[in-house]
């Protein structure tokens, strides 16, 4: 197993951050593993082995997608990886929202494989038609692109909103996990890439829902704010790191020399 393999090669500390969650993979867990595998097994563009070179030809058409989509929801798993790494929480809360990220990535992955197919084929030139009942008919509507970019967008959405409550609940016991000041802060920065996230999808569904071509393009250029949206969020918090960190040792060494 993957997870397994990781933790092995993990220090238990990272960057300040001594890691809570590595001992036995619990079985929520496990679980998660295997309701990903079967996500990504969802994605495979043809179960049948070619028996063509033009049948290779055309399964070889959805590499490209098959590629994109298999690396976001490899993020997404490496993300709750890490949750749980630096955690270790089990409890009611964490379980629950593990179950219902679970049904958002399974429900998610259609609407997922779709649209990046749809993108890749428009890119490579393979055209927005498929042969159905022997016509040509478009693969969407204009008319249904909003729809579909709303569907996407909640999806996205959803996706890390989860994370947002999960970091927001490991901040909140932060007591019970003895968390350093140092550890909070980084908790309440995943905390807020994940809020960020989701705020992204948000403004795509809202510009998806309000109709109109422009709005409808502007949905599906939002995505482009991820980049320096979490930049920025990145080097501010970066800052206040920093600061916080002179703080502590401004404090541990005070605290020193009144020991002696």
């Amino acid at each position: 197993m993957i997870r397994e393999h990781l933790m092995k090669n993990e220090p238990a500390e990272q960057n300040g951050f001594r890691l809570r969650g590595m001992g036995d993979i619990s079985r929520v867990e496990a679980l998660s593993d295997g309701v990903f595998a079967f996500a990504i097994t969802l994605l495979v563009v043809s179960l049948e082995v070619p028996r063509t070179f033009d049948q290779l030809l055309s399964m070889m058409r959805g590499f490209l997608a098959f590629a994109i989509t298999f690396a976001m929801l490899f993020h997404v798993w490496h993300t709750q990886y890490k949750f749980f790494r630096r955690y270790g929480l089990n409890d009611n809360f964490t379980i629950w929202m593990t179950a219902l990220l679970l049904f958002v990535v399974l429900f998610y992955v259609y609407p997922l494989k779709f649209v990046w197919t749809l993108i890749a084929n428009v890119v490579l030139g393979f055209g927005r038609t498929v042969e159905v009942g022997g016509q040509l008919v478009p693969v969407v509507r204009t008319a249904q692109v909003p729809t579909l970019l709303a569907v996407y967008g909640a999806g996205f959405a959803a996706v890390f909103l989860i994370f947002t409550l999960l970091y927001w609940h490991a901040y909140r016991k932060r007591g019970a996990l003895e968390l350093s000041a140092l550890e909070a802060h980084d908790t309440w920065s995943h905390m807020q890439a994940n809020a960020l996230m989701a705020l992204v999808g948000l403004v795509s569904v809202a510009l998806a829902l309000a109709g109109g071509a422009v709005s409808t393009l502007l949905a599906g250029l939002s995505y482009w704010l991820i980049g320096p949206v979490q930049y920025l969020h990145g080097r501010h918090r970066s800052k206040s790191r920093q600061k916080l960190e002179a703080q502590v040792s401004a404090s541990e060494l005070s605290h020193a020399e009144a020991g002696l």
